[in-house]
């Protein structure tokens, strides 16, 4: 017997930034690249050649970018790509501190504000830092030992979010649901432990509302990749 699902929504949102060589990188990634192999003069189409890490632009994690045993991107199933959302912001802490990361008590007020948040959701985190992609310095706020300082989740808060609220994964408008600081990559790791999926450098996280939101990821099935380029669509 075959389930009939529906989805209702008024409009589509599109959370996923243009890729070209001056995106911000993460430091040491290589570089995005495009080269010309066809054009109308000689071969009377236009294709392109383009080169980029996995893990840049926006972009999925895999569990293999953190677990040596890992799922490769190419494994989440279609129907995994298609799930509901609900947005926390930050900003006002983002502002005032670069290092912000959401808290337990972010999470409570969040819930006492709408409801608790659904079981096999996605928590997208709205910091604000969507505003700075075209200044790549900016993004990244790298200091004078070349650490990033940008705002993501909290150690508890993410425990919390998995194992009291069984959240399918997380997302965030920085290059990393980690924030800049922590290069222990805990936020990831405990995600993508269990196959969930971790979404970075988002935007339009302000055109979103807290809640009503399902999700479309487009990720391109690179074979045992450790992420992928992709497209993100809310419906609302």
């Amino acid at each position: 017997m075959t389930i009939m699902k529906t989805i209702n929504y008024s409009k589509i949102i599109d959370l996923t930034h243009q890729i070209h060589p001056n995106i911000p990188l993460w430091p040491g990634d290589p570089a995005v690249e495009f080269k010309t192999v066809a054009d109308f003069s000689t071969s009377g189409y236009y294709l392109r050649q383009f080169s980029m890490g996995e893990h840049s632009g926006t972009h999925i994690n895999s569990p293999k970018s953190f677990y040596q045993a890992g799922m490769g991107v190419d494994h989440y199933s279609p129907e995994s790509c298609i799930l509901p959302a609900v947005v926390i912001d930050i900003r006002e802490k983002a502002i005032l501190n670069p290092d912000s990361t959401l808290t337990l008590n972010d999470i409570e007020k969040w819930e006492n504000q709408h409801h608790f948040i659904p079981e096999n959701s996605m928590v997208l985190l709205y910091t604000g830092w969507q505003d700075k992609w075209h200044d790549p310095a900016a993004f990244l706020n790298l200091d004078q030992q070349g650490k990033p300082h940008f705002p993501g989740l909290g150690n508890d808060a993410i425990q919390f979010l998995t194992e009291q609220r069984r959240i399918q994964g997380v997302g965030i408008d920085t290059h990393g649901v980690d924030p800049g600081f922590d290069d222990s990559f805990i936020i990831n790791k405990q995600i993508l432990k269990n196959n969930g999926f971790v979404l970075e450098n988002l935007t339009n996280l302000n055109q979103l509302p807290p809640t009503g939101i399902t999700l479309i990821l487009g990720i391109i099935k690179l074979t045992e990749g450790s992420g992928s380029p992709v497209s993100v669509l809310a419906l609302i």
